[in-house]
């Protein structure tokens, strides 16, 4: 718990609807959910009411003390109206994860008597060892004995893996099967490989966009190599102690787009901090779990063909925080048609840049449903 990882630009979708799976994380394109139906609702802007675009979508698993939740994805939204994008209510992330599934607990509890039951009778051969019996042994019925425990046991522990791949399967046949809706804006698609922050201060990455070699001293001149290409931050905002930490913390790494930090703490562009909220499932704390960055705005805008572009021009944050239920709970009234994944809506803080008359822009955006309005 909180180690961070950092999201780097992948490959380019070759088609910015194709269709992938709940294990893929990406930018942009259409979300792939291992279900069908979604309450349209949550896919629509809480402001204008228009469709929100897909601008991320990851793979997050996770272990809470020792429980693991693998079947768990993040969803970030956005909404291209201008007058949205550079606002909070026009940003929304869904957590979508599978409801614990019972049959672990089955096969576990199968396992247990297993072991005791097919053991106790056959014995007698054992038994034979005794240093009063000198009789040779029934290897045959050692052998039989053998067989059918790990046959059992195989049995037994193959049910998860089976039931795994049916998942897999099913999600991979309903995403090449979606229908497009006509009104859901797309916004250009590529992959995101992700890799565990560095310790040491000389790092080297290499993906299809870039190869570089970077210090955390040569500050200056990825500072010049990053302004020329549309970064000159200094320029939009007011060098405060905390904006400086965060471009030295972008600078180390200029091509995230993202941080995960599953309770964790953020790297804030402005002071100004907001209240995350209590889930509003089951009632408990929320803890930050990633954040997004600028160069993800930067990469789209460079494929978004010249209407998109100007839509995507409006989104002028710093950065989107997360933060997300601290137990990961499962306890949402949004599920999918067959009951086994809940979708539940989550917080996100967006930071942006400092406006010209110098009263900077912060917004914290909970669910309308969340709040306390007596």
């Amino acid at each position: 718990m909180g180690e961070v990882i950092l999201g780097f630009p992948g490959p380019w979708a070759d088609d910015n609807l194709e269709a992938s799976d709940h294990y893929t994380t990406k930018v942009g394109g259409l979300p792939d959910l291992p279900f069908q139906n979604v309450n349209p609702t949550l896919l629509d802007c809480s402001q204008c009411g228009n469709k929100l675009c897909l601008v991320l979508q990851i793979y997050a698993p996770v272990s809470i003390e020792r429980t693991r939740i693998d079947e768990r994805l993040l969803l970030v939204f956005g909404c291209l109206t201008p007058e949205c994008g550079s606002s909070s209510l026009g940003w929304r992330v869904l957590r979508v994860q599978k409801v614990p599934d019972q049959e672990f607990l089955k096969v576990s509890q199968e396992i247990g008597p297993l072991t005791t039951s097919t053991s106790a009778p056959k014995t007698n051969w054992w038994e034979q060892l005794d240093d009063e019996n000198d009789e040779e042994v029934d290897l045959e019925e050692l052998e039989r004995a053998f067989s059918e425990v790990a046959t059992e046991v195989s049995h037994a522990k193959r049910t998860p893996s089976k039931s795994h791949s049916k998942t897999v399967s099913n999600s991979l046949n309903l995403s090449s099967a979606r229908v497009v809706d006509v009104k859901t804006p797309v916004v250009p698609c590529f992959y995101i490989y992700m890799e565990d922050k560095p310790s040491s201060k000389d790092i080297s990455i290499c993906n299809n966009y870039a190869s570089l070699s970077i210090k955390e001293n040569q500050s200056d001149a990825e500072e010049e190599k990053w302004s020329e290409e549309g970064y000159e931050y200094d320029q939009a905002l007011t060098a405060d102690r905390t904006y400086l930490k965060f471009k030295k913390k972008l600078d180390a790494y200029p091509e995230q787009c993202f941080r995960y930090s599953y309770g964790g703490k953020p790297i804030l562009a402005r002071a100004e901090d907001g209240e995350a909220g209590k889930c509003k499932a089951c009632g408990g704390s929320r803890q930050f779990e990633m954040q997004l960055m600028p160069p993800l705005l930067y990469f789209l805008q460079e494929a978004a063909d010249e209407s998109q572009k100007q839509l995507l021009e409006t989104w002028n944050w710093m950065t989107l925080l997360v933060h997300t239920c601290s137990e990961s709970c499962s306890k949402s009234s949004e599920k999918s048609d067959d009951g086994n994944w809940i979708i539940t809506e989550e917080s996100v803080f967006v930071q942006f840049e400092k406006p010209l008359n110098g009263s900077p822009k912060v917004g914290f955006f909970t669910p309308q449903h969340e709040l306390n309005l007596d």
